[in-house]
């Protein structure tokens, strides 16, 4: 079977909710992304891209009507270059990029340009429609920046509870306490500032500029100074004696990812080698309200399809979409907390959905590239209870 690798990967920046992004539409960031990871390989010519494969998680409002052809097209591509949107919620990147290296190995393609984005902060509020003309009673506008809406009655009640109710829930069950998780996000923010003063994401990452002004260059949420004691003084934001706060939970954000994958041939036409091989993938589902301990299992599958084990792993970009379900992932795999987000996580960086997946996969073969180490794993939970994994071993 043909193997299917990385070339090529950058983000924007991720804005925070109402911030710097907040005028800037998602179909623009998108475009802003394939831009940004075309740059990096100057050689190639558009047109031999067989097909884009774009991640996007609302599609309510200026993403909508495939918001991966518009991207296409905001670009400046060929027309004659394809696209799809796909929706895995948080997972929505990530998948993005499976479907792409499914498509070099079955032959179906050889380049295939991945990514996603979100803007959450222009996610707009939606209306049901009436069953029948001229309703004469109140209609309720539903946010549809971040979680459940228009939620269906047969669906049972422990299955929809909110997000960071679903994280309680997992602080209870594994006993995970909330200075362990003050602590853990206090890292993030530390971490993340310390990679980019270190010139780590100066590679990664491409600013936002709209009428040639720069609107973002660097991450917008990263709080360096960080401690867990700053952190124990924020108020528990869904039980009144609760654990999860929103210090130590992943914000609402705007943004975009983009990565390049394709065939080992492909390299002749991209004009230089590839990072690393996408050696292996993984999906699991659990009850919705687990969806945080889903990437457990999604990535033991990864790891299975490439014929590793946890000890032959290096690095891990583990979305942090709370600190309590990332805690309880590093917990069950047993694995070295210090390999994990190295470079900092969703809680500093952010968490746009549908740019997540692409970030923490061109993050990781970065980190690799860095440390000359041969395997990683990249994860993501999930709303509504799934997970992805992917493996990459480091061929730069």
């Amino acid at each position: 079977m043909v193997a299917s690798f990385v070339y090529a990967a950058v983000r924007t920046p991720f804005g925070r909710f109402g911030g710097a992004l907040a005028d800037v539409r998602p179909d623009d960031l998108a475009a802003i992304a394939v831009s940004g990871v075309l740059a990096k390989t100057p050689s190639l010519d558009p047109a031999l891209i067989s097909d884009v494969v774009w991640g996007n998680a609302n599609g309510a409002g200026e993403d909508n009507r495939n918001v991966g052809r518009m991207a296409v097209l905001l670009a400046g591509l060929p027309t004659s270059v394809p696209a799809t949107t796909v929706n895995r919620l948080c997972g929505s990147s990530l998948d993005a990029a499976i479907i792409g290296s499914r498509a070099v190995e079955t032959g179906d393609a050889d380049i295939v340009l991945t990514g996603g984005v979100e803007s959450m902060t222009r996610a707009p509020w939606v209306l049901p429609k009436p069953s029948r003309a001229f309703p004469a009673g109140h209609v309720t506008a539903v946010s549809t920046t971040l979680g459940w809406r228009l939620v269906n009655d047969r669906m049972p009640k422990e299955w929809t509870v909110s997000l960071g109710e679903a994280n309680e829930q997992l602080a209870e069950r594994f006993a995970i306490p909330r200075e362990r998780q003050d602590e853990f996000a206090a890292r993030s923010h530390n971490l993340a500032d310390d990679a980019w003063n270190s010139g780590f994401y100066d590679e990664l990452v491409v600013p936002v500029v709209v009428d040639g002004e720069i609107r973002l260059a660097r991450d917008e949420g990263i709080r360096p100074g960080s401690t867990p004691q700053k952190l124990a003084g924020l108020k528990p934001s869904f039980r009144p004696d609760g654990v999860i706060t929103a210090g130590n939970a992943s914000p609402l954000n705007d943004g975009a990812s983009a990565v390049l994958i394709g065939s080992e041939d492909a390299a002749s036409h991209i004009g230089h080698a590839p990072l690393a091989r996408i050696a292996g993938r993984g999906v699991s589902a659990l009850e919705p309200q687990m969806f945080g301990f889903a990437p457990v299992e999604a990535a033991e599958r990864a790891l299975s399809r490439a014929g590793i084990s946890w000890s032959d792993v290096s690095a891990v970009e583990l979305n942090e979409a709370f600190a309590v379900q990332s805690l309880a992932c590093v917990d069950a795999w047993k694995i070295d907390p210090a390999i994990v987000n190295t470079k900092g996580g969703a809680i500093a960086i952010g968490h746009p959905l549908g740019a997540s997946g692409g970030r923490i996969l061109g993050t990781l073969a970065a980190r690799l590239r860095e440390s000359g180490e041969r395997w990683g794993v990249a994860a993501v939970c999930i709303g509504v209870g799934q997970a992805l994994a992917v493996v990459l071993e480091s061929v730069a």
